[in-house]
């Protein structure tokens, strides 16, 4: 799936862990991916855990997609921090799933703190991802 997602791909997201209701996402922050403060803007460490976030959601095989999603940033990160997502299902029913993310430093301290919902869909992602890729 990671190389379906752009944003994944120009982040160099590296899939650490997928399971069942879980996933585990880490990336190196660089100077490109800095806000006006100097530390990273909070846009690419909620695309860490969006993504960890998608992984895990999708990772029964059917489509989910977002319906919601928060994230609160406790912390800053800096150039050459690894920040690493672990994305944990906390609800899931047949339409739903609820979602948690911690995104932590080497350091082991929380960055940003995400939550959020999908729709699942009955369609398998494999059958989708294969026709984007046609």
């Amino acid at each position: 799936m990671r190389e379906h997602d752009k944003v994944a791909v120009a982040y160099n997201m590296e899939i650490q862990e997928i399971a069942p209701g879980r996933a585990v996402v880490s990336m190196v922050i660089r100077e490109d991916m800095l806000n006006a403060a100097g530390v990273t803007h909070g846009a690419v460490t909620y695309s860490l855990a969006d993504f960890a976030f998608a992984l895990a959601a999708n990772s029964h095989g059917q489509v989910a997609l977002a319906i919601s999603t928060s994230i609160s940033y406790p912390a800053p990160s800096r150039v050459g921090d690894t920040l690493t997502a672990t994305a944990v299902e906390e609800a899931l029913t047949r339409r739903t799933g609820l979602y948690r993310v911690e995104v932590r430093r080497t350091d082991g301290a929380l960055v940003g703190l995400f939550t959020g919902t999908v729709f699942r869909r009955d369609d398998q992602i494999l059958e989708l991802l294969g026709r984007e890729g046609a």
